[in-house]
């Protein structure tokens, strides 16, 4: 149920179309709460009839133009409910946890490969953040909203950096492993 809030976010930040909703999303949001252009008009579209958003007024005909989207005080009401609602942490579902699982009883093979894949994919996240990090939040930034969103970033950071150095050890271990017979 968290894209319509996410949504209510976004948009309490900045008014937007749709279309730079998308663009936002694949920039920042995305990074931690993923939705396809597709999901995002939809999900324009309930908030709008829920009465939580309305569509700006515009000075042309809106055909073929796009609508941009603020939030109206039922929106925020229901976005600030929601904030302050408890909420348990979601259990850790992981592929490849479950694959080196299986690996276990049924061989290795392709998975050390993919572990480097991983390791790379993270590394590169990781280097996105911290580049993120340095151009948008430099030393005296710290207003309310700053901290808040460096914390979103920060956990980011903090995960990538967990799995570069779960992957460095999976990989070193992987090392270390006796060579599979094929015959078993």
């Amino acid at each position: 149920m968290s894209l319509p809030h996410a949504i209510l976010t976004a948009l309490l930040e900045k008014p937007s179309s749709g279309l730079e909703l998308t663009r936002r999303f694949d920039r920042s949001i995305g990074y931690f709460w993923s939705a396809t252009h597709q999901q995002i008009y939809r999900e324009l579209g309930k908030l709008e009839a829920d009465g939580h958003i309305r569509a700006l007024p515009t000075q042309q005909p809106a055909r073929g133009q796009k609508k941009r989207y603020e939030v109206l005080p039922a929106g925020r009401a229901e976005l600030a409910r929601w904030t302050a609602a408890s909420q348990d942490p979601k259990p850790l579902r992981d592929t490849m946890l479950l694959r080196l699982r299986a690996a276990a009883v049924v061989g290795t093979e392709g998975i050390e490969a993919d572990l480097r894949r991983h390791l790379d994919l993270h590394q590169r996240q990781l280097a996105e953040y911290e580049e993120i990090q340095e151009r948008d939040f430099p030393p005296g930034k710290d207003a309310p909203q700053d901290r808040l969103q460096h914390l979103v970033l920060r956990a980011g950071i903090d995960l990538e950096t967990f799995w570069t150095r779960w992957l460095t050890h999976a990989l070193d271990e992987f090392r270390r492993l006796p060579a599979e017979d094929p015959a078993s």
